[in-house]
């Protein structure tokens, strides 16, 4: 009896060391094809440019090639609001993104362009925002076509919620609210809104966010000042510009397992004829863009209304300008982004040598010329120059000014951290934004000519120093 259960001990154990033998045979192809899979997904990691961006673009099926196919995305983004019971396309924004060269840009559409035949008989159906209203994404989307001369062939038509939530989902946006004399303080009961907003850097969520978005001016009729735009100009910078902070903090590694519920919002809010697997393909790329480097502009014209013969208040773009902006946007590359970080070109020339020297910019070059030794540029060295961020709001109504300045500050070593536009004043004003040396203003004074120095107390741009470019700018 004890001979048979020593036989069937044995027989036991013979059996646990076959089930062992096999376990750790599964365990070592197992290992074997897990290292293989790290080694084949670090490989491809690194064949796809290394870093998030190789990871990802391994992850979605991406191979080396996938890059060199891809064209510039362009997208109408269109913000439907339900003021007063209409849909309206209050926030009307085209969004660029070159992949290849990580070059962006925004330019906002005015929600009052008159995209009429005859301003003079235009009526309230005559502003492109009520255009979706009418007919939908569509024509909206061929009015903007015929503004710019583009192709656009995408949309995205995104209720307003749906940033709101967004920003919630993420945990809120570090932003800093523009100053407005007075705060954004406003109340229109007929809406349910009630606007409360003081200036500075602080955490907006998505009841913020809502209000932000939405001011235009306050219960004492006072709007954004002009030094950030003024009016409806700067309620369309602040668009841009929270939309870029959102991008920004979005795509932070904290919120990658918040993608499931982010791509829900996109679902639920957002109606587009751009297919997912196309937004896909550029995600992995798209993480590596510049925010503080994507150009925003709006489109160029003027206002007129009731005091001009028109019985509406109506925003009526400039042809011309438009073509040139549309020009500088999506077809040209401009020469000072090619420009290093020693103020040499890309082909190691200096780029004051590349400045225009014809008689209609002379005025502006003979200060940015080396010659000048003796003069008090050259008590700002190029790399004292460079540690000033500086922001440069276009109010001379001439795209040529703009790209003049842009080249003399940058033969000096000055970065210029953003441009945009800004209504049309007659002088040049340089701003001290946050107290720095008096000297960098005496120096941008001479390298442009021209200028009145001032300070601003609250700073509402994240910049050392903005110019506003008047007419008297030659």
């Amino acid at each position: 009896m004890s001979r048979r259960r020593k036989n069937k001990r044995e027989d036991e154990t013979i059996k646990v060391k076959k089930k062992s033998g096999v376990l750790k045979k599964i365990l070592l192809i197992l290992l074997i094809v897990l290292i293989g899979l790290t080694g084949f997904v670090v490989y491809r990691t690194q064949k796809n440019g290394g870093g998030m961006q190789g990871l990802l673009s391994t992850l979605v099926g991406h191979d080396e090639n996938t890059l060199k196919e891809l064209d510039t995305l362009q997208v109408l983004l269109m913000g439907v609001s339900t003021d007063n019971g209409l849909k309206l396309t209050d926030t009307i924004i085209i969004g660029s993104y070159d992949p290849k060269t990580q070059k962006a840009s925004l330019l906002s559409i005015p929600r009052d362009t008159f995209v009429g035949k005859n301003i003079k008989t235009g009526g309230g159906t005559d502003k492109i925002n009520s255009l979706y209203q009418i007919g939908g994404a569509e024509k909206t989307l061929a009015a903007v076509n015929k503004l710019t001369g583009l192709d656009l062939k995408y949309y995205m038509v995104i209720d307003n919620q749906a940033l709101i939530k967004l920003v919630d989902v993420i945990g809120g946006v570090e932003f800093e609210v523009p100053y407005v004399p007075g705060g954004m303080v406003y109340d229109d009961p007929s809406q349910d809104l009630h606007i409360n907003l003081q200036p500075g850097l602080q955490l907006i969520d998505g009841n913020k966010a809502e209000q932000l978005l939405r001011f235009r001016k306050n219960n004492n009729n006072q709007t954004y000042p002009q030094e950030y735009g003024g009016d409806d100009y700067g309620r369309m910078r602040t668009q841009r510009e929270f939309i870029i902070a959102t991008a920004k903090q979005t795509i932070q590694a904290k919120n990658v397992f918040k993608i499931g519920e982010i791509v829900d919002l996109v679902y639920e809010y957002v109606d587009t004829n751009l297919s997912i697997s196309a937004i896909k393909d550029y995600i992995p790329y798209a993480i590596n863009v510049d925010i503080n480097a994507i150009q925003s502009e709006y489109l160029p014209g003027v206002s007129v209304g009731p005091p001009q013969g028109v019985p509406y208040w109506f925003f009526q773009a400039d042809k011309e300008k438009t073509e040139a902006l549309v020009q500088q946007l999506y077809y040209s590359t401009d020469s000072t982004d090619t420009t290093g970080e020693d103020g040499t070109g890309e082909d190691g020339t200096d780029s004051e040598s590349n400045t225009s020297t014809n008689d209609n910019t002379s005025n502006t070059n003979d200060k940015t010329n080396d010659n000048t030794s003796n003069s008090s540029t050259d008590s700002v060295t190029k790399t004292e120059a460079s540690k000033i961020k500086i922001e440069i709001l276009n109010g001379s109504g001439s795209d040529k000014k703009l790209t003049e300045v842009k080249k003399a500050l940058t033969a000096k070593g000055y970065k210029i951290s953003k441009t945009s536009t800004t209504t049309n004043t007659s002088k040049t004003t340089i701003i001290n934004k946050t107290d720095v040396d008096g000297k960098y203003e005496n120096n941008i004074k001479e390298i442009l000519g021209v200028g009145n120095i001032s300070s601003s107390s609250v700073s509402s741009s994240n910049v050392d120093i903005t110019i506003i470019i008047g007419k008297d700018y030659k």
